[in-house]
């Protein structure tokens, strides 16, 4: 029996035995305006490994827009040739609403309540299970009951809709940058020691809300990390376009979503987290995190930190990335730089569907 495994999350996916995000693993369409299906021809390899599919996975599932999961509705029944919820095939979605929903640029609550798949044609004709007992947490059932009060909206309020955090799971607040500190240490204890220990390290992260909050955690701790500093530059160009319109410091100051940074400054052993699938079915997709064990002018030797290929050695390249449509740039531009980032700090977004034992 063939069953594909993906997730809406990348890291989640990676964490999952062959898995694959599901943008990658059904070609679901970027640009959601006027898209309804996926990018699967039925003479594609794709289409063939989907007819002889019977069950697929999909983790995560609420963070996805519910036009993604129509859109695989629409090419399974195209593909299958039978006009049946997705083609007769099995598909388990997993999830939990009260956790992470889609992300709508520049939407409201409104926006981002229309677009999950609560509101989708698909809801009705889906069987709900729901599941009992919190197995993470089950050795801490207070905390795990007090999750499903916030989950659900019957914690008690404060004033100005806050709720109160339990004192045993924060720190007190200082000021911002005492405050920062405090996390820093309490998460990362002792920098040195994580060097040698690949568990240790993959672990724990800071997660934060904000990309630019991100990047600010983790220079500071790249800073502090034992180790000599390797820096690598990317390489910015202009696409069909007058590059003397643009200037070139402007480019490499750029940072967007998915983007490796102009200057991506490393150290040996430290964590980072790829940006692209390179080679999914040998371990390398979008979300895999990484220990930097070598450095070379065109390549990086890193080692697997999680999921089914851990402790696995890969070598990194440096590819092109392109800004999509939802990017919203007044021009074309390449850049070609390493696809990893730095993740002793990670979005809330990003780290969703893995367990971290200190964050």
């Amino acid at each position: 029996m063939i069953a594909l495994a993906t997730a809406s999350s990348s890291v989640a996916a990676s964490l999952l035995p062959g898995g694959r995000t599901a943008h990658s693993r059904f070609k679901l369409p970027i640009n959601l305006d006027g898209i309804r299906t996926c990018n699967v021809s039925k003479q594609s390899m794709l289409a063939k490994l989907l007819l002889k599919t019977h069950l697929v996975i999909w983790d995560e599932a609420p963070m996805s827009n519910k036009q993604h999961i129509e859109a695989l509705d629409s090419m399974l029944r195209d593909v299958t040739d039978k006009d049946i919820p997705f083609g007769g095939k099995v598909i388990v979605f997993c999830g939990d609403f009260r956790q992470v929903l889609p992300v709508v640029p520049k939407g409201n609550r409104q926006d981002v309540m229309k677009s999950t798949l609560t509101t989708s044609y698909i809801w009705p004709l889906l069987e709900k299970i729901k599941l009992v007992e919190n197995m993470r947490a089950r050795l801490d059932p207070k905390f795990s009951k007090f999750i499903l009060r916030v989950g659900n909206g019957t914690e008690d309020e404060l004033p100005g809709n806050m709720i109160s955090i339990p004192s045993n799971i924060t720190l007190p607040y200082v000021d911002e940058q005492n405050s920062l500190e405090k996390l820093i240490t309490a998460v990362y204890p002792n920098l040195n020691k994580y060097t040698a220990e690949i568990d240790a390290m993959s672990s724990r992260a800071i997660l934060t809300t904000k990309n630019e909050f991100v990047d600010e955690v983790n220079s500071l701790l790249i800073q502090r990390f034992p180790g000599e500093v390797v820096r690598y530059y990317n390489f910015d160009e202009i696409l069909n376009e007058n590059t003397s319109l643009v200037n070139l410091e402007f480019l490499n100051s750029l940072s967007l979503s998915g983007f490796p940074p102009h200057d991506l400054m490393l150290k040996k052993d430290c964590p980072v987290i790829l940006l692209r699938n390179i080679n999914p079915s040998e371990g390398l997709c979008n979300g895999t995190r990484l220990i930097c064990r070598r450095f070379e002018k065109n390549i990086i030797d890193a080692e697997i930190a999680t999921g089914h290929y851990k402790g696995k050695r890969v070598f990194l390249p440096r590819i092109p990335f392109i800004p999509n449509e939802e990017d919203k740039m007044p021009f074309k531009f390449k850049r070609r730089q390493f696809p990893i980032r730095l993740c002793f700090a990670m979005t809330i977004n990003k780290a969703q569907g893995q367990t971290l034992n200190c964050c």
